[in-house]
């Protein structure tokens, strides 16, 4: 799929402005302009309704569709472990910090206007929150635990220093548990969310905020499945590969 920008001109209505990407919901949010049913006005008449620079308004909204792409023939498994932990830090942790809040305000007000309608929302809702529940603490405890200890004992490693195998004895790490539980955790979330969601296929003639909703949801799980993949089979692996080397050199 090409890469392009959307189309915004001052008399494009709201709601087809975030039928062409779903991303600019969150600009709209920001400034309390509707975007859903009733959100069927042009541009520049939301703005003047609700006292907003235009082309400020206009700027934002094609920064929140800045489309940034990842190669698929990058080689994560070739970086140093600072750099790999530093990338999972500040791309993957920070979306996580940043959407969280948001995802679960949508999704809230998505449920409480469509359960009855669709009497698997409060499941899935239930679901989000129990991942909600174990992803915050879970990031906490890697930036400030496993993290630092990682680079320790890389540093020590790639050193050779002679306290190496200290190091692990002592400051050594749960870096298997998280790898088995806490992933296996949201593994069940994601399975869950296909399922209800149908792999987030929102049915036709649906409202935008139903589409908004599943496109966020999807996001998210595509989100969670790289993340994981870079702590699971790369990063953590290795962290416990050079553990089993130092302490078999001492």
């Amino acid at each position: 799929m090409f890469l392009r920008e959307i189309d915004i001109k001052d008399d494009t209505l709201v709601t087809d402005i975030v039928t062409q990407d779903y991303r600019t919901s969150a600009v709209f949010r920001k400034y309390g302009i509707e975007f859903c049913c009733t959100g069927r006005v042009p541009l520049q008449k939301a703005c003047e309704m609700n006292g907003i620079d235009k082309e400020v308004l206009k700027k934002e909204l094609h920064d929140s569709v800045r489309n940034i792409q990842v190669s698929n023939a990058t080689d994560f498994n070739s970086w140093d472990i600072d750099f790999l932990i530093d990338y999972i830090k500040n791309i993957h942790h920070s979306y996580l910090q940043k959407n969280l809040p948001e995802i679960t305000d949508i999704l809230e007000r998505f449920i409480e206007g469509h359960q009855k309608k669709y009497p698997w929302l409060p499941k899935l809702g239930a679901g989000f929150r129990n991942l909600k529940k174990v992803l915050l603490p879970h990031l906490e405890h890697e930036e400030q635990v496993i993290f630092p200890y990682i680079k320790q004992i890389n540093h020590a490693y790639n050193s050779r220093e002679p306290y190496a195998a200290l190091l692990v004895r002592t400051l050594r790490k749960p870096v298997e548990d998280m790898m088995h539980k806490e992933h296996e955790q949201v593994r069940d979330y994601l399975h869950m969310s296909r399922e209800l969601t149908d792999n987030y296929t929102a049915p036709p003639q649906t409202c935008v905020t139903h589409k908004v909703c599943f496109r966020k949801l999807q996001e998210l799980d595509n989100e969670l499945v790289q993340h994981t993949h870079l702590e699971n089979n790369i990063l953590f692996p290795k962290a416990l590969a050079m553990e089993k080397e130092l302490l078999r050199a001492d």
